[in-house]
């Protein structure tokens, strides 16, 4: 765990980011359509990963051939999946939206994991997950509107699950991409695409906005999500995910909803229960377990890399 600290502390720092931007994009939302919004935080996130991938790395390219999959990626875990989370807040309840959306995703990068890299599921990592897991759902079920599986919501249910599992894929899929290229190199390009099939989207959703007479906070919520939650964020998160594994750096998504919680405290005024408390605290220690494991990888990649 100690050669990986400065990446798990990334992956915290991460969650932490996204976590409190649940508040901060409230602020935001008022303004602008959801769409609009989604363009404008990775679409003005562009120039800095270009400037910073040249900066770093003395070029920008990326072979031909691996454009389409760039492409794909992009679309799948940009364009569809921002969409989602979108539409399923909007079917479903903020505590189903959450509960379902965060807490599948690790288990589904786990069970997917040996298709897409060297990574071997453990009795730790189950444990560890487990316990998280435990501590999540007291988290969410912990607020005031619990967890809510009433017919009206079956549709939007649905969506926050698919995000879980089309996330999961995503991230994977992300993974033998960064054995030839950076993790930097591979965000800019996904969220280029990503952004270039989000436009159509968002078409009529402009002539509304008053761009002159946009409030500070506003600006300041599109800085976050632009500087931190996609420039910053983006890079960290797939760079400790390549170090760390896909399957331990995704349970620490668990600390997104605890995040969340505390934004709501601090900027909204919004009561924090003992369960929520104390669920941080057992996320706390599910993924201290699974960090304290060394990495350990799959019998079927060891022997195509010792052919």
């Amino acid at each position: 765990m100690r050669s990986n600290l400065i990446f798990y502390i990334g992956l915290i720092l991460v969650s932490i980011i996204w976590g409190v931007n649940f508040g901060v994009s409230r602020w935001a939302m008022d303004v602008f359509t959801a769409e609009v919004f989604v363009l404008l935080r990775f679409g003005l996130a562009l120039p800095f990963l270009f400037i910073i991938l040249k900066i770093t790395e003395g070029d920008i390219k990326v072979e031909k051939k691996d454009l389409l999959r760039l492409a794909i990626i992009g679309f799948v875990g940009v364009t569809i999946l921002e969409l989602l989370v979108m539409y399923a807040i909007k079917f479903t309840t903020l505590a189903n939206a959450s509960l379902l959306n965060v807490a599948p995703w690790p288990i589904f990068v786990a069970l997917f994991a040996p298709l897409f890299t060297p990574e071997k599921m453990t009795k730790r990592i189950v444990i560890g997950g487990f316990v998280a897991l435990v501590g999540v759902s007291l988290i969410i079920l912990g607020g005031k509107d619990g967890f809510d599986l009433g017919s009206e919501y079956m549709l939007g249910n649905l969506l926050a699950l698919s995000i879980s599992l089309i996330g999961a894929l995503f991230n994977l899929a992300c993974m033998p991409l960064m054995n030839k290229y950076s993790p930097m190199r591979v965000t800019t390009w996904y969220i280029l695409f990503g952004s270039l099939f989000l436009i159509p989207f968002t078409l009529g959703g402009w002539e509304s906005i008053q761009w002159t007479e946009l409030s500070a906070i506003t600006w300041g919520a599109i800085g976050y999500n632009v500087i931190l939650c996609t420039v910053a964020a983006f890079v960290i998160w797939n760079l400790s995910m390549k170090h760390v594994g896909a399957t331990k750096a995704n349970f620490f998504r668990y600390f997104v909803p605890a995040s969340a919680a505390a934004a709501g405290v601090l900027f909204f005024n919004e009561t924090i229960s003992v369960a929520q408390i104390v669920g941080g605290v057992i996320i706390i220690m599910g993924l201290v377990w699974i960090a304290s494991e060394r990495k350990v990888i799959s019998s079927r990649f060891e022997n195509e890399k010792a052919s």
